[in-house]
C-alpha cells in the first residue's frame, strides 16, 4: 500500500525527529517484512484505521490504498460493515470521507447494488453464513440464548452477518480479515477478536497470515494493542 510511507508529511518541518524516524520505521522496518499483496496490506489498514478512529490518515491512505488495487466497492464494503463492529457513531465521518474521495476520483455514486438478501430472509442467510464461518454449531444462533437478550442473537444473524456478510463485493475470507482488523484496532474486545482469528483461520487465514496483518497495522494502532491481537491469535491456534 502506498500509505503514509510514501505521503509527504505534514510534520516534516514542524517535527523533523519524530517525522523522520516514523517514516523510517514504517518504511524500512514495517512495510519490508510483509508478505501481503498491495491490496490486501491496504484492505487491513484502512479497517485498522476505521478500529482506532484514525479519520485524518484514512483520508490520506485511502487515495493509495484505491491506486494499490482496491477498488471502490472493497473500500465501501469494508466501511459499510465496520458500522456493524463500532457503531454509527464513529462510522458517519468515514462513509463521508469515502463518499468525497470517491467523488473526486470521478467515481459514480451510488456503486452498483451489492445486496443479496432481503429483509424477509436475512436472518437465515446471515445464520447461514454465521454456519460458513464458525461451524454447524451456529446453526439456530438467531433463536438461543436466554430469553430477555435473544433478540441480540437475532439481530446479529439479520443485521451484522445478513445485511453485510452476504453482500457483494468481498467475499467471506476478506470479510473476516477486516473484522478482525476492526476488534483488534479498537481494543476492549479480546474474546470477540481470538473468536474471529478462529474464524479467520476456517476461512484460510492462517495464523502466519493474522501475524503479517498485526505487524503492518501496529504503527496505525500501537504496541499494546497489537500485543493483545497476538495473544488473541495464540489463544485461537491453541484452541
Amino acid at each position: 500500500m502506498s500509505d503514509t510511507a510514501h505521503t509527504p508529511s505534514p510534520f516534516a518541518e514542524t517535527d523533523p525527529e519524530f517525522s523522520a524516524r516514523f517514516h523510517a520505521f514504517l518504511t524500512q522496518d514495517v512495510v519490508p517484512q510483509s508478505k501481503l499483496d498491495p491490496s490486501t496490506r491496504s484492505l487491513a489498514i484502512l479497517a485498522a484505521l476505521l478500529g482506532c478512529q484514525g479519520l485524518e490518515v484514512f483520508r490520506r491512505c485511502l487515495p493509495q490504498a484505491l491506486d494499490s488495487g482496491l477498488s471502490p466497492a472493497e473500500v465501501k464494503e469494508t466501511v459499510y460493515q465496520a458500522a456493524a463492529y463500532l457503531g454509527i457513531g464513529r462510522v458517519f465521518p468515514f462513509l463521508e470521507v469515502t463518499n468525497d474521495v470517491l467523488a473526486a476520483r470521478g467515481v459514480s455514486l451510488p456503486l452498483e447494488p451489492g445486496e443479496t438478501t432481503t429483509l424477509e430472509n436475512r436472518v437465515e442467510l446471515g445464520n447461514q453464513a454465521q454456519v460458513d464461518i464458525f461451524g454447524d454449531g451456529m446453526r439456530g444462533f438467531q433463536d438461543s440464548g436466554p430469553e430477555d437478550r435473544r433478540h441480540i442473537n437475532r439481530w446479529l444473524a439479520g443485521n451484522c452477518f445478513g445485511d453485510y456478510y452476504t453482500r457483494r463485493g468481498l467475499d467471506l475470507r476478506r470479510r473476516e480479515l477486516i473484522t478482525f482488523c476492526f476488534l483488534a484496532a479498537q481494543g476492549g474486545c479480546e474474546p470477540q477478536l481470538t473468536s474471529h482469528a478462529a474464524g479467520n483461520f476456517r476461512m484460510g487465514n492462517d495464523r502466519e497470515f493474522l501475524i503479517d496483518v498485526v505487524s503492518q497495522c501496529l504503527p496505525y494502532i500501537g504496541y499494546p494493542r497489537s500485543l493483545n491481537a497476538l495473544r488473541c491469535i495464540d489463544e485461537a491456534a491453541k484452541a
